[in-house]
């Protein structure tokens, strides 16, 4: 927990791929609170935002989650096809 405390930069890629179960809930909600005003953290997600709270099964820490989240965040959405489908058309693939 310190080590992601004092990171500079956390990356959470593929975020909602999988419902998290309460105790990873649980977990994800200590990272963030521990990293609050001390660094960055940078989510990458298929998800659409508004569907983050079917992810989280506690409405509670989902609320608290989200709050940390987008609490001082920059929101980027990417529209369009997945580069790897479009690289895998080049190369040929369907």
């Amino acid at each position: 927990m310190r080590r992601l405390e004092k990171t500079d930069l956390l990356v959470i890629d593929d975020w909602g791929m999988y419902p998290l179960d309460a105790e990873s809930a649980r977990d994800i909600f200590e990272i963030l609170e521990c990293r609050t005003n001390r660094g960055s953290v940078i989510v990458v997600s298929q998800v659409p935002v508004d569907a983050w709270y079917d992810i989280i099964p506690v409405p509670t820490i989902a609320d608290a989650i989200l709050d940390r989240l987008v609490h001082n965040a920059y929101r980027i959405e990417m529209k369009g096809e997945s580069m790897r489908k479009k690289l895998s058309q080049l190369a040929g693939g369907d």
